[in-house]
């Protein structure tokens, strides 16, 4: 059955966080790609960890505070005006190349698009201004101050679009996200860009794609 709503992980899924790896190298030559992937590592530990702890943050505060940790991991100078404009290339992330084309195969009359992301307001409203890709609704986990994994999360986007978890495709780049979510009762696609191993938590996807072009002919499958 084909899904009723399909529902997107947003950083990484959608948008490349390392589109931020030119402005990154243009500061700091020869650390750009090294700090873009401190700077994400530690911007997701830092959500697992808030959420176990109940210390929920809003993502943007938790994105400058792991900028900071990364430059300062790596011993690069940061300072207010860099930081400024690393946070506002990250309202602006460029989509994979092959997202826009097929959101627009996957939308269909009787079926919803969504994002559900730990993007805070103020950061993923603008991220999907910029891109002008559309969506019928934008869930943020600020509704219920704490990240993915967490059921409540997904939950949002069950009460959101009106529909059974077994109604839903969710679709993520990011492993513990996708499992998270199939966990949860979704049904689920990993993108899996790099051919990385699954998580050993006791979940699969229903299928593995290379990028989210592969989605369209999964569904009609």
């Amino acid at each position: 059955m084909s899904p009723r709503a399909l529902v997107f992980d947003a950083y990484g899924t959608l948008f490349d966080v390392h589109s931020v790896v030119q402005r990154c190298e243009s500061f700091w030559p020869g650390e750009g790609a090294r700090l873009s992937q401190q700077w994400r590592a530690k911007q997701l530990e830092w959500t697992w960890q808030r959420s176990l702890m109940r210390r929920y943050a809003p993502f943007s505060r938790i994105t400058r505070d792991a900028l900071e940790y990364a430059c300062a991991a790596l011993h690069l100078a940061l300072d207010e005006e860099r930081a400024g404009r690393l946070m506002q290339d990250y309202k602006a992330l460029a989509p994979y190349p092959d997202v826009r084309s097929a959101l627009g195969e996957l939308r269909a009359p009787a079926r919803s698009l969504a994002i559900l992301t730990n993007g805070s307001p103020d950061m993923i409203e603008p991220l999907v201004a910029s891109s002008r890709l559309e969506f019928d609704a934008v869930l943020s986990v600020d509704e219920v101050k704490v990240f993915k994994p967490a059921p409540e999360v997904y939950e949002l986007a069950v009460k959101r679009l009106r529909a059974e978890p077994a109604e839903i495709g969710f679709v993520s780049s990011n492993c513990w996200d996708a499992l998270g979510a199939k966990s949860f009762g979704f049904r689920v696609w990993w993108i899996n860009r790099g051919g990385a191993p699954l998580d050993a938590l006791g979940f699969e996807p229903d299928g593995i794609l290379d990028g989210l072009g592969q989605l369209p002919a999964a569904l009609a499958q």
